[in-house]
């Protein structure tokens, strides 16, 4: 095995909690003086008295508000100064390892990936403050750089919304294109069909095809939230809001997946799809993985607008969640390219979408194959702390490959000890589901196998006591590659598919039945795009190959 490539820098500095304050920056994008006082440069950077979402006039109201944008903009600071320490050129390898390593306690100099205080066995995600992360730099790497004229629009998107937002990311192909740049400019009919009013960084961040973007809302209370925000922005909702918030919050809460989705709307003249989930209800998916439904779109790259740092910790253990998951997946060797894939397809493998037709069929690969450096990005600093898979390329040594769009070779260890002890990290709830498919295909006694099952229920449902698998997850890390692939796909499809089916079915109660067709509808166009192209490619290459056949042909019989 080559050794671990030489790191490029992609990570700086270390997260400053004494930022400026959001409330004492100028916003770049706005001119300064003599602004109405309807617009958001005003009412952020004025007395926060005057921002009310009410038309009580109390002072117990106004300091309510007050201090919920104040909150909103603290968590927006910390999003701003990640994103910006991710973007600086000028750090350690050491440093990278320690971003997101075993350690508990930062030191670019002493860290090691030995070090006994893991974070993860000794996880406590019972924080309030960046500060108590394991380190100063910790997950930084769910932060991928853009354009910053495009973070200025799409940060101001939660402004606009007067319910407090703990945590906020964009994602989805709005974002992250999924084709090659085309060079093609839209006309002005085109673009004013999708955002009435696009400013000229979403036009060209969109690459000249215009599409709705996708934001996810956390909240700490959602009949609270929902209440303020049909108060604003009733339109917003369908005929269900008429039955108050504590109907729409039960929808949210008690049916699918935990989130409730607004499509079709205009903020700021960008057309916008917005989904509202309770903080607990993110944190338990990404540490636990009972639905996958978040937890898997948080796999991709996403754009973070609003960062809390209890859900920083508990991405951290979902995306380490997820790559031991696609190693037990893939063989001995294999490329960043099916890495990626593997782990981008975790969440649609029991998506009912992906079986009809309202999805590309090409999706994953077009999401990986056109942000690759950005997958990079997000997984390069975990990969770098697992002790059985490394990098076996010799473009990995090369200064600053991580810009290079080439796929890269990797090999991981099939050692079962090693593989056992990924078997035994995997999130709680996931976890449970694979031990019982191998009881029924070890035939394990059920007393035997309860014994076994109460040895580990003393654990947090987080936190690792026993860091090392034992006898029943070295078995079944020892299964046959092909068996093992098969009960781990089966248990990603039994933990997505009825909490995604229910979350697609209360799509028309949430969203009304006109945006539900109108969304199928274009869902299913992509589709049909999806399949002609790659039924345009199938024709493509086996012309090709009967070109060179007949070339082969002629040169024999010369």
């Amino acid at each position: 095995m080559a050794s671990r490539g030489v790191l490029p820098q992609i990570i700086t500095g270390r997260l400053n909690p004494r930022a400026p304050s959001l409330l004492a920056r100028a916003n770049p994008f706005r001119p300064q003086p003599a602004l109405p006082a309807s617009s958001l440069h005003y009412q952020r950077h004025t007395p926060l008295l005057r921002r009310r979402y009410a038309t009580a006039r109390d002072h117990k109201d106004a300091a309510v508000q007050a201090k919920g944008t104040k909150e909103n903009a603290e968590h927006e600071d910390a999003a701003i100064v990640a994103a910006d320490t991710a973007l600086k050129d000028t750090k350690s390898k050491q440093a990278v390892l320690d971003e997101a390593s075993s350690s508990s306690a930062y030191s670019s100099s002493t860290t090691t990936l030995n070090d006994t205080n893991d974070w993860e066995t000794n996880v406590n995600l019972n924080i309030d403050s960046f500060k108590q992360l394991p380190h100063a730099n910790f997950g930084v790497n769910q932060f991928i750089p853009f354009d910053p004229e495009f973070r200025e629009v799409l940060k101001q998107i939660p402004w606009e919304f007067r319910a407090p937002i703990r945590y906020a990311f964009a994602y989805g192909s709005g974002v992250f294109p999924q084709s090659k740049s085309s060079g093609r400019v839209p006309t002005d009919e085109e673009l004013r069909r999708i955002h009435p009013k696009a400013p000229e960084a979403v036009k060209r961040a969109q690459d000249g095809t215009p599409k709705m973007i996708d934001f996810i809302f956390g909240v700490t209370h959602t009949q609270h939230w929902h209440s303020l925000n049909m108060k604003q922005n009733r339109h917003h909702y369908s005929a269900l809001a008429s039955l108050g918030s504590g109907a729409v919050s039960y929808v949210q809460d008690k049916l699918g997946a935990g989130v409730y989705f607004n499509p079709y709307v205009v903020v700021n003249g960008i057309l916008i799809k917005y989904g509202v989930v309770q903080l607990d209800t993110l944190e338990r998916d990404l540490t636990q993985w009972d639905t996958l439904y978040l937890a898997g779109r948080l796999h991709k790259p996403v754009k973070i607008l609003r960062d809390d740092p209890k859900i920083r910790l508990a991405n951290q253990i979902n995306l380490l969640s997820a790559l031991r998951t696609a190693l037990l997946l893939l063989p001995p060797k294999f490329t960043e390219d099916e890495l990626f894939a593997t782990i981008a397809g975790i969440s649609y493998l029991g998506d009912p979408r992906m079986s009809l037709p309202t999805e590309n069929p090409s999706k994953v690969k077009n999401i990986v194959g056109n942000n690759m450096t950005n997958f990079r990005r997000l997984y390069l600093p975990l990969i770098e702390t697992l002790p059985n898979v490394e990098y076996n390329d010799a473009s990995a040594t090369e200064r600053d490959w991580i810009w290079n769009d080439k796929s890269l070779n990797l090999v991981q260890d099939m050692d079962p000890v090693k593989r056992g002890n990924m078997v035994r990290r995997l999130p709680k709830a996931f976890r449970s589901k694979l031990y019982f498919e191998y009881q029924k295909k070890f035939a394990i006694p059920q007393l035997e196998f309860n014994k076994m099952m109460e040895e580990s229920q003393n654990e947090d449902a987080i936190s690792f006591k026993r860091r090392q698998g034992g006898g029943f997850e070295q078995r079944i890390a020892s299964d046959d590659p092909a068996e093992l692939r098969k009960q781990v796909r089966s248990v990603i499809k039994q933990t997505i598919n009825w909490p995604a089916t229910t979350q697609s079915l209360k799509g028309p109660l949430t969203s009304g039945f006109k945006r539900t067709i109108r969304y199928l509808s274009e869902k299913m166009a992509k589709y049909r795009q999806g399949r002609d192209a790659e039924n345009a490619k199938t024709v493509t290459a086996q012309e090709k190959a009967s070109e060179r056949s007949e070339v082969d042909s002629k040169a024999e019989k010369k």
